[in-house]
C-alpha cells in the first residue's frame, strides 16, 4: 500500500514539472515575437568591416546629406572662396636709398678701403709698398688700366703734397676713387620717352640666368612705382620655367600689370604686346624681362637683337639695361662684351654687390663698356635695389662721413 502511494506522489511531481517547462517556453516564445524587428537587429553582431569601408561609409553618408539638403529651385551650391590677391604694397622711397644701405655696402668692401689706408699711412712709401697698393686694387677688380692711374695720380699726390694723417690720407683717397668711378655720368634711368611721343618710355632688361635678372626687372618697378610712375611688365623670359609667374607675383605687390605669354612662345610677341597694352593704358614705362640662357650660344644672342628690333616697331628703346652678378667678378666683363654686341647697353645694374669684397668691378665695366652703374642690389629684400650714387660708394669703401 505504501508503494502505491509513494509511485503516486512521483506521478504528480513529475507532472508539475512537465507543465511548468511548457508554460515558461511558451511565455518566451511570446516575448520574443513580440519584440520590434529594430530591437532583433540591433542584437545581431556586426560583422567585422574590412580596410577602408568606414571612410566609404562616412564618405556615402556625406553624399547623401549633401543631395538631401533642400535648396530653392535654381540655386546651386556656393563656390569655394577664390584665394586672396596678394595686398598692394608701397614701397620704400628711392631718395637717399644707397645712404641708408651703406652699412651692407661697408661691410663687403672693408677690406679695400682699409687695406690701401693702411698701405698709404706708412713711414717710407718705397716701389714695395705701392706695389701691394697696385695688388689690393687688383684683387678689388678695378682693372689693370684703372689701377695703374690711381697709382700714379696717388704717388705724385703724395709727393708733392706730402700729407702722411689718417684724415689727409682718406680725402686725398676718396678724391681720386671719385674721379676712378666718375661723379659726372648720367646715371638716370630712362623711363621717359623721347620727343613728343604718346606712348611709354621702354626699358629692355638683359643678362644671363642666374644673375638676378628678373628678380632686378621687379624690384625696378618697385623703385619707379616708388618714384610715383605707373608700370607695365612684360614676361618675355619664356624660356625659363616660372620667369612669367615670378615676375608676376612682383607686379602685384605694387600694382603693375604683368603680359605674358605661353611658356617657350615667342619671346619678341610677348614684348611688343607688352608695349602695344602699356600704351593704351596710359603708363609711363613698359619693363621688359628677356630671356637669359647663356650667352655663349649664338642663337640666344640673335634672338635677343630681334626681341629689340620687333619693340621698335613701335617707337625707340629708351633703356637697355644689362644686369651682372658682382660676384662673377672678370667673368662679368665677358658677359658684358658679348651682350653689349648684340644690343646697345645704356647703363649696368650690379646685383649681389653686398656679397662681395670685389667693389671694383664698378670701375672695370664702366671703362669696359663706357655705359654707367645706374643701380646696384644689396640684399634679398624687395627695397634692396638702390640708385648708384658714387659719393655714397666710395665714402663706403673707405668708411668716410
Amino acid at each position: 500500500m505504501e508503494i502505491v502511494i509513494l509511485v503516486a506522489v512521483i506521478a504528480v511531481v513529475l507532472l508539475a514539472v512537465i507543465s511548468g517547462l511548457v508554460v515558461s517556453g511558451r511565455k518566451k516564445k511570446t516575448a520574443a515575437a513580440e519584440k520590434p524587428a529594430e530591437s532583433r537587429a540591433t542584437a545581431t553582431a556586426p560583422a567585422e568591416p574590412h580596410v577602408g569601408d568606414e571612410a566609404a561609409g562616412t564618405a556615402e553618408a556625406a553624399r547623401r546629406t549633401i543631395e538631401e539638403v533642400g535648396l530653392p529651385a535654381g540655386t546651386e551650391a556656393p563656390a569655394a572662396p577664390a584665394p586672396a590677391e596678394p595686398a598692394i604694397e608701397t614701397p620704400e622711397p628711392t631718395a637717399g636709398r644707397l645712404v641708408r644701405l651703406r652699412s651692407r655696402l661697408s661691410r663687403s668692401q672693408n677690406a679695400l678701403g682699409k687695406g690701401l689706408l693702411t698701405l698709404l699711412s706708412r713711414e717710407h712709401l718705397d716701389d714695395a709698398t705701392w706695389e701691394e697698393i697696385e695688388d689690393t686694387l687688383l684683387t678689388a677688380d678695378v682693372g689693370v688700366t684703372p689701377t695703374q692711374e690711381l697709382v700714379e695720380r696717388l704717388r705724385e699726390r703724395v709727393r708733392i703734397l706730402g700729407t702722411r694723417t689718417t684724415e689727409e690720407l682718406r680725402g686725398l683717397l676718396r678724391d681720386e676713387l671719385l674721379a676712378l668711378v666718375g661723379p659726372d655720368m648720367d646715371r638716370t634711368v630712362h623711363t621717359e620717352t623721347r620727343g613728343a611721343v604718346d606712348r611709354p618710355g621702354v626699358v629692355l632688361v638683359v643678362g644671363v640666368n642666374g644673375t638676378g635678372k628678373t628678380t632686378t626687372t621687379g624690384k625696378l618697378a618697385r623703385v619707379l612705382v616708388a618714384d610715383g610712375k605707373s608700370v607695365v611688365l612684360g614676361a618675355a623670359d619664356t624660356f625659363r620655367a616660372a620667369a612669367a609667374d615670378q615676375l608676376e607675383t612682383w607686379g602685384k605687390r605694387v600694382g603693375a600689370r604683368t603680359v605674358r605669354g605661353p611658356e617657350a612662345g615667342d619671346p619678341a610677341s610677348v614684348a611688343f604686346e607688352a608695349v602695344k597694352e602699356g600704351t593704351e593704358l596710359g603708363a609711363e614705362a613698359v619693363l621688359v624681362d628677356t630671356a637669359g640662357r647663356l650667352h655663349t650660344k649664338t642663337g640666344l644672342m640673335d634672338e635677343l637683337g630681334k626681341v629689340k628690333r620687333v619693340v621698335e616697331k613701335q617707337g625707340p628703346v629708351d633703356e637697355v639695361l644689362l644686369v651682372l652678378d658682382a660676384t662673377t667678378g672678370q667673368n662679368g666683363l665677358v658677359q658684358a662684351r658679348v651682350f653689349a654686341e648684340v644690343v646697345d647697353i645704356t647703363g649696368i645694374v650690379l646685383t649681389k654687390l653686398d656679397g662681395t669684397a670685389k667693389g671694383g668691378i664698378v670701375v672695370a665695366v664702366q671703362r669696359e663698356l663706357g655705359v654707367p652703374v645706374k643701380l646696384i642690389g644689396l640684399g634679398e629684400g624687395a627695397d634692396d635695389l638702390a640708385p648708384f650714387e658714387p659719393e655714397a660708394f666710395v665714402d663706403a669703401l673707405i668708411g668716410g662721413e
